[in-house]
């Protein structure tokens, strides 16, 4: 137990490492990613989704990592993919950018914090009655794209070529 919480510390401080050093602590270069003029966060987020699958499937290969699939609904995620980018294009951070700014000293990045507290603390207050509003009706189940491709590590080459794929992409596209 004591090495997975060490592991979580370390893993945690080496990604806030990483993205202050990419610049996604900064939102001027998180509205410059998202007008489409500087590649490098997209290129940096692709990379980083890509590389994860493949650590994540090599840590369930060791028998260290697992993951949780959670079911499924369409309006419910919906809704809240439109409000996580409505406050990203806000505010500049989404939240785990937000916890680094502010661990770097941007001032803004505390009201995008606290703005983001209060929408979770607004959710929480609300879960038990938006869940058969919002959730149940759209809920399609446990669905992965292991589950659609025939196995995990079909799906990790998937992920990883398909975003190294992006990564060029969006390079390619974007330096024009």
């Amino acid at each position: 137990m004591i090495a997975k919480i060490w592991l979580g510390l370390f893993s945690g401080i080496a990604f806030g490492f990483v993205i202050q050093r990419v610049g996604a602590t900064n939102a001027n270069v998180m509205a410059r990613a998202h007008l489409m003029i500087d590649s490098d966060i997209p290129k940096f987020m692709l990379t980083a989704v890509a590389l994860s699958a493949i650590g994540l499937f090599g840590l369930q290969a060791a028998d260290v990592g697992r993951t949780l699939i959670l079911p499924t609904s369409i309006v419910a995620t919906g809704l809240a993919a439109v409000i996580f980018g409505i406050g990203w294009g806000l505010a500049g951070y989404c939240p785990g950018t937000a916890w680094a700014a502010v661990g770097e000293g941007r001032m803004d990045a505390i009201f995008a914090l606290l703005g983001g507290l209060a929408g979770t603390a607004v959710f929480a207050q609300f879960h038990e009655q938006l869940v058969p509003l919002l959730y149940d009706p759209t809920n399609v189940g446990q669905i992965s794209l292991a589950d659609w491709l025939g196995g995990k590590a079909v799906a990790v080459a998937v992920i990883a070529i398909g975003f190294g794929l992006c990564v060029w992409g969006i390079g390619k596209i974007w330096e024009n």
